[in-house]
């Protein structure tokens, strides 16, 4: 095979790999090299597995040679955040004190993957336990943006979104608490999907009843997303939501075929007194405009009731108090001011405050299935700007067109926390770039457990466009 399979989609890979006209050992080795040549420049990766991978790689190609059936993601790369845990390879939650932290079983997403010749060669970072919006943690510094090296990669999953838009491997598992794989997907240009509660089992999950995190995809196409979400889907004991979920056909539902005729898409640009720079304002118009000519029927609603980052924070927050009150006691020394403070927040919440915060989630549900029973899905931009200086403090302030508003969350992605705490499967499409040179990303949400139809929409509105052929210089 003539060119880089570094640029190569998981698909073509797939097809390459099982016509024998690439081998897994060639992949591999050409990602690994990639990761080694980008890793000073962007600081995505806590951990290679460089020997590892090649020598699974090598097990992959005697498979190929020998004709034996071959798995869906058989020698193709992955990686995965570092707060998922990969049996014998280093997991460290982006904090110091876990820095030696070796886990004894994957977590499920990461089996599947494994269990159909998925090839892991690296582990992502992630700020500490996943905790904020941007990728930066005491144990590994900051991670950059693709695009740009003076920009955040966003967070909290910016080392997969990094690795992918920077070709180092076709598909990466990420998490999503309250938009930590759609915010860095939207800041580097690739797709970010956080699927609907139960269908990728999360087996990392303390509280799984109120849980409202996921372990999810991250990949440059929708055709991969469709990939991952293929081998990932399905029920397993450890998970309640997941039992009895049917697994659809992921990969043939999201071929871009047809148009969106009869789809009706209601779509808002920000919740009341949220802010939105020009410039995302009007790719967001543009947006709806392909939607449109696709044959989408469009309908605004109301952003009224969106505005939930409170409500998020009692219960997330809580969580985290819960979880890490006492590691913060007894390494406080090591762990970032950041998460500390995030931490102290928490304790300003009480047992009613937590409580009142789960009707509020209920009413939200209801209130998106509401919305979604006059239209088949909702579209708004999945952050407010570009993506924030490399710098950027949680708790300073942040700058739109000019203009400094005094927190980041409910300012930076307003519409990101609602679909963790209903969910609804929501994703983030590139959708065009700024004057600055960086993404900008449309988020749409489909209905409760309609993943497979959201790729659909994804998959039509990714092919009006020729976003695929842009990479970072």
């Amino acid at each position: 095979m003539n060119g880089d399979p570094c640029l190569l989609s998981a698909t073509e890979l797939r097809g390459l790999i099982a016509a024998k006209k690439i081998s897994p050992v060639e992949i591999v080795r050409a990602v690994l090299a990639r990761a080694e040549a980008l890793q000073p420049e962007l600081n995505c990766f806590i951990t290679l597995c460089g020997d590892e991978a090649m020598a699974q790689a090598r097990a992959a190609e005697r498979k190929v040679m020998a004709g034996e059936p071959l798995g869906l993601l058989h020698g193709i790369p992955v990686t995965v955040k570092d707060i998922v845990n990969t049996k014998g390879v280093k997991t460290t939650f982006g904090a110091v004190p876990y820095k030696d932290n070796v886990p004894s079983e994957d977590a499920v997403a990461v089996a599947r993957l494994r269990s159909e010749g998925a090839i892991l060669i690296g582990k992502t970072t992630t700020p500490e336990f996943g905790s904020k919006c941007l990728t930066d943690s005491p144990l590994f510094g900051r991670t950059r943006n693709a695009w740009d090296a003076c920009r955040s990669s966003g967070g909290s999953s910016g080392g997969a979104a990094v690795a992918i838009a920077s070709g180092i491997a076709p598909l990466a598992i990420a998490t999503d608490g309250g938009g930590s794989t759609r915010i860095p997907a939207a800041c580097n240009g690739v797709v970010g999907l956080k699927q609907s509660n139960g269908i990728i089992p999360h087996s990392q999950a303390l509280d799984v009843f109120g849980n409202q995190t996921y372990v999810t995809p991250t990949t440059r196409t929708v055709a991969d997303t469709a990939l991952m979400m293929q081998a990932m889907a399905g029920e397993d004991a450890c998970d309640p939501w997941s039992i009895g979920v049917p697994v659809p056909d992921f990969i043939g539902t999201a071929a871009p075929r047809g148009d969106l005729r009869g789809q009706r898409i209601l779509y808002c640009l920000t919740p009341p007194g949220r802010p939105v720079s020009v410039e995302v304002a009007a790719n967001f118009r543009a947006s709806l405009d392909r939607l449109a000519g696709l044959g989408a029927e469009l309908e605004e609603f109301s952003g009224e009731g969106f505005d939930i980052e409170p409500i998020w924070r009692a219960i997330n927050h809580t969580v985290w108090r819960t979880r890490f009150a006492k590691l913060a006691a007894e390494h406080k020394d090591v762990l970032s001011e950041a998460f500390l403070k995030q931490l102290a927040l928490a304790t300003e919440v009480s047992g009613v405050d937590y409580q009142e915060a789960m009707f509020a989630r209920t009413a939200l549900f209801r209130h998106v299935q509401s919305l979604l029973a006059r239209g088949h899905l909702l579209a708004m931009p999945t952050l407010t700007r570009t993506a924030l200086p490399i710098g950027q403090d949680l708790f300073g302030t942040i700058e739109i067109d000019g203009r400094h508003f005094d927190s980041v969350r409910p300012h930076w992605f307003p519409w990101t926390m609602p679909f963790n705490m209903t969910g609804h499967p929501a994703v983030s499409l590139p959708s065009g770039f700024g004057r600055d040179g960086l993404p900008i990303g449309l988020q749409l949400v489909g209905r409760f457990r309609a993943d497979a139809g959201l790729l659909r929409v994804s998959a039509l509105f990714e092919a009006s466009s020729d976003l695929l052929s842009r990479w970072p210089a």
